[in-house]
């Protein structure tokens, strides 16, 4: 403000500063005018009045619990004041979370990385090489390690792989049993979250002490074995392994990647799949969360694999190429039939795990192995010496003592000299090492346990290993290059660089994928993940060391709860999909607690997300399809029969709001009401939130439950494909059914996922969202979310036909772009305007879902007007060259559209014989002088997926491969 402006600020206006929404919401106040004038709007306010219907308008004071907003300095002061609260022991707990150190340069060029942490799934490969080239590493690295040729590129947590195993050993075998028996010495966690999965699928599971090496009477299809076991205890399972095949069942086997560089893989002693957690690998705890899990098979089992599998191909030039293999997005495809409604994974933490084992490479990780042993061992012959009975004999590095009624006052005691142990029962505690034990742990461990004046240099002399000598692994692993290449810092350092250079993140475009809401990830709201007082929580520390996150849990609960119009809401979920699967299990819970067990149908759109079909299917429900009138809209009418025909049977209506077709439905409360008034819950899709935030709730207008996505509408970045928060919010008569909240024997459901809170590391990112925009904020996003969509609407519409519209010809925060009479009059495909805005240098978005053929835009709130513009331009020089296909200039099998994206070097070939120039091929829309170029060069060129798929190798290719 000039010093001749009529108004002087105030010394708080100026201590205030540029509030955080500013920073956050893209388009300027006077480029925001200029797109409400195109819109004919003089204000966001006139745009929502004309938008958004009035059924679904909510006047109350939307979002009242949620603070005033503050600016960054005084946001993060209050999280600093909350991560002072939390107290941060040495973490000697174990049991399926250890200790670990993320490398600096990994935690600087990953972590903290926004090429890597802003990135999408990718469902765009020839942008997305670095990515598939680091989950390609780390599918490499945990087939090497369990001794299985099929790994996936990660699951969400160990607790959940397990779940995923045991269906997918279900799936796989011809046995009718409906039995899958578990080792009793496998962690708690998983044990619960198997629970929860099983039931709805009619699977009973069979938990039995099989130390003995006796396998419970009857048959069954499959069994889980833990290797170490939940008390640590390591002993040889191969004859177990035997006798459940020769009963025709299938074994998986929970498995510790660090022990496995020392102890035999379960795939040399017969396992049919191995699953577990990567979070050992240099991830941080995050009282629970995100860690990657892992799931691997045998090959014949691959094509039963769920969620993403990176396999190799090659491009249009016959180059080496990766992508997503065999059941991308099948969730889409094969809907209720898909073998998983997982559509995520927890790439980030993937990447760092892989990161890791590239770091210390194979050498590096036998040696953090036997030095973590070695403490194990060491410190149970200092016990031993002092007369404490040590439970098992071979450990590889979670000992098990007993001390008949003193594990209180062990734990105890140990915690006062800041050390976290595991009591496991009135009379034994769990004491784990890991790679940052030292020796001084080790005597402050033998002093709470009453022993002292240990000679450590002597017992060590002494002291032989606790690891079975017949289980010693003689393979080697991890041989690849790849482990061997990057020892130095510099090397990794370059190698995370070319990986990040052969990617497109929002750090360098808009990706403007319909229905995954790809806005700005804030790095203020990033700052406090890494802070040790959040990052370094075990799940399982005491209640009072962890009040400050707690806190934060509780009041971004409540926020949430507000925000959308529930009573309530958990946040265990740690993806989107098992948000989707907590709220349907609450619902069926909910009409078994009122004797309603025939509800078993579950109504879903036929543009429902295919998460939502698969889901439905997971909770024990049978989904039946309601179809799509013409405007986009459900269909009433269809509507109204499947409620008759169903009547007393009817569970639940999923629909997802605003529709996926991207327009704001007005019957919404009448589709509602009618379920309602058939007994019948409806449970809302909170993919599209951020049409809603502050102007809407949908617990409001007619929902029960709505799962919410972090990931999406609260900033918590997607990371390459994960991590994810798929928070569960139910109106209050279905608050006990959330996961883990009433016990099952109270007709409550389970949880869903490992720990209690999710992935309470990545907690932070929204809760600083929230806290520094404030319910005006909140607001303003959304509706300048919604601006954004309708401009590029409006300004592409005479280009390309926008497929579906609301009130007056509006959208909500994302259009379909139709391009299908344009397909059939030229030949010219979704995938070739794809693959074309690749040379424009801008990620494509959603191609052909909901609508086979068509394009679903999202801009965000995020994006200011000369990125949309340049998206608007981009897709503009697109049509002009299909009207040229059309016109018979160009071939419609050679042409810039159908032979994009172009790379550097097929430009630079000798030979080049199409139609079009090479200035054209590769600058689309020219080069201005003076400008700095944008230009993205992909790193190949188109990708043959069904090549890759016709010969599937999914881990990385001996360097002979490329020869």
């Amino acid at each position: 403000m000039s010093p001749t402006s009529e108004h002087r600020p105030t010394l708080a206006e100026l201590e205030r500063g540029l509030p955080f929404a500013e920073r956050h919401i893209g388009p300027r106040p006077d480029d925001l005018a200029r797109m409400l004038e195109v819109l004919g709007v003089d204000s966001l306010d006139a745009l929502a009045a004309r938008a958004l219907p009035d059924t679904i308008r909510d006047d109350a004071p939307v979002g009242a619990s949620l603070p005033a907003p503050v600016g960054e300095a005084e946001m993060l002061a209050e999280l600093r004041e909350l991560a002072g609260r939390n107290t941060v022991t040495v973490p000697m707990i174990g049991y399926g979370y250890h200790g670990t150190r993320t490398p600096s340069v990994i935690r600087r060029n990953v972590l903290e990385n926004p090429a890597w942490y802003t990135a999408y799934t990718p469902y765009q490969p020839e942008i997305s090489q670095g990515r598939l080239e680091a989950l390609l590493t780390f599918q490499t690295m945990v087939s090497d390690l369990t001794g299985l040729p099929v790994a996936g590129a990660s699951l969400l947590d160990e607790a959940t792989a397990a779940a995923e195993a045991m269906t997918l050993l279900r799936r796989a075998n011809r046995s009718t049993s409906p039995r899958f028996v578990v080792d009793a010495d496998t962690v708690a966690q998983t044990v619960d979250v198997l629970r929860t999965r099983a039931e709805p699928l009619g699977i009973e599971l069979v938990v039995a002490d099989l130390g003995d090496g006796v396998l419970p009477e009857g048959e069954f299809f499959g069994m889980l074995l833990s290797y170490p076991g939940a008390s640590g205890r390591v002993a040889d399972p191969s004859a177990l392994v035997e006798a459940a095949h020769g009963r025709g069942a299938l074994v998986a086997v929970a498995a510790d990647l660090l022990a496995l560089t020392l102890l035999n893989p379960p795939g040399e002693f017969g396992a049919d799949a191995a699953v577990g957690s990567t979070q050992r690998f240099g991830v941080p705890l995050g009282f629970g969360g995100p860690h990657a899990g892992y799931l691997s098979v045998g090959q014949r089992h691959a094509r039963q694999l769920p969620g993403r599998l990176v396999g190799v191909s090659r491009d249009a030039d016959g180059h080496y190429a990766l992508r997503l293999a065999l059941q991308t997005r099948e969730q889409h495809i094969r809907r209720e039939k898909a073998t998983s409604n997982i559509c995520t994974a927890q790439v980030l933490l993937a990447v760092m795990a892989a990161c890791y084992g590239v770091h210390h490479g194979p050498d590096g990780l036998r040696d953090i192995a036997t030095r973590t042993h070695r403490m194990a061992a060491v410190l149970a012959a200092g016990l031993r010496s002092g007369g404490v009975e040590i439970v098992h004999d071979a450990f590889f590095d979670s000992v098990l003592a007993r001390v008949p009624g003193r594990a209180d006052a062990v734990v105890a005691a140990a915690h006062d000299a800041g050390i976290a142990l595991r009591r496991a029962s009135d009379d034994e505690v769990g004491v784990a090492t890991s790679e940052i034990t030292t020796v001084a742990h080790l005597h402050a461990v033998w002093a709470a346990f009453g022993v002292t004046g240990v000679d450590v240099a002597a017992l060590d002399g002494d002291t032989a290993d606790a690891l079975p000598a017949g289980l010693r692994r003689a393979s080697e692993y991890l041989t690849h290059p790849t482990f061997h290449e990057f020892r130095s810092e510099t090397a990794l350092m370059r190698w995370l660089r070319r990986l990040a250079d052969a990617d497109l993140a929002l750090d360098r475009t808009m990706i403007p994928l319909g229905s995954c809401t790809m806005k700005l990830n804030a790095a203020a709201e990033m700052e406090a993940v890494t802070w040790p007082q959040f990052a370094d929580l075990h799940p399982l520390a005491p209640e009072s060391d962890t009040a400050g996150t707690r806190e934060m849990i509780d009041q971004l609960e409540t926020w949430l709860a507000d925000l959308t119009g529930y009573a309530a809401v958990s946040l265990q979920p740690n993806a989107g999909s098992q948000g989707e699967l907590a709220g349907l299990l609450a619902i069926a819970a909910y009409h078994r607690s009122r004797g309603a067990t025939d509800r078993d149908v579950c109504l879903i759109p036929a543009s429902a997300h295919g998460t939502n079909a698969a889901s439905a299917i997971m909770a024990g429900l049978r989904v039946v399809v309601v179809g799509t009138a013409p405007g986009g809209d459900v269909d009433l009418d269809d509507l109204h029969a499947k409620i008759a025909e169903h009547g007393d049977r009817l569970a639940a209506l999923m629909i997802t709001y605003p529709s996926t077709h991207g327009v704001y439905e007005a019957g919404v409360r009448d589709v509602c009401a009618a379920v309602h008034d058939a007994g019948g819950q409806v449970y809302v899709d909170g993919a599209n939130l951020n049409a809603l935030v502050g102007v809407a709730r949908p617990g409001a207008f007619g929902g029960d439950v709505s799962h919410l996505n972090l990931h999406k509408t609260f900033c918590i970045p997607h990371g390459g494909g994960g991590p994810g928060v798929g928070p569960v919010a139910v109106a209050e008569h279905l608050a006990p059914f959330l996961p883990g909240r009433t016990p099952r024997s109270d007709g409550g459901v389970g949880p869903v996922s490992a720990a209690r809170h999710g992935s309470p590391g990545v907690l932070p990112i929204s809760w600083a969202y929230l806290r520094m925009m404030g319910l005006d904020g909140m607001r303003r996003a959304t509706l300048t979310a919604v601006a954004a969509a309708n401009y590029v609407a409006t300004r592409l519409r005479e280009h390309f036909p926008v497929l579906y519209a609301g009130a007056d010809g509006t959208v909500a925060h994302e259009c379909i772009l139709d391009l299908r009479t344009l397909t059939k009059e030229t030949g010219v495909t979704v995938d070739d305007v794809a693959k074309r805005l690749i040379d424009h240098g801008i990620h494509a978005p959603t191609m052909s879902f909901p609508v086979a053929g068509t394009l679903m835009v999202e801009p965000t709130e995020s994006e200011d007007l000369a990125e949309i513009e340049r998206f608007v331009a981009a897709m503009v020089s697109i049509r002009g060259e299909i009207d040229r296909v059309a016109a018979g200039e160009w071939p419609a099998e050679d042409n810039p559209l159908r032979n994009a994206p172009h790379t550097a070097a097929c430009l630079a070939d000798d030979k080049w014989d199409h139609p079009y120039p090479r200035e054209l091929a590769a600058y689309p829309t020219g080069v201005t002088p003076g400008v700095h170029d944008r230009k993205v060069w992909p790193p190949v060129r188109r990708i043959d997926g069904a090549h890759g798929d016709r010969k599937l190798v999914c881990s990385c290719p001996p360097p002979d491969a490329f020869a």
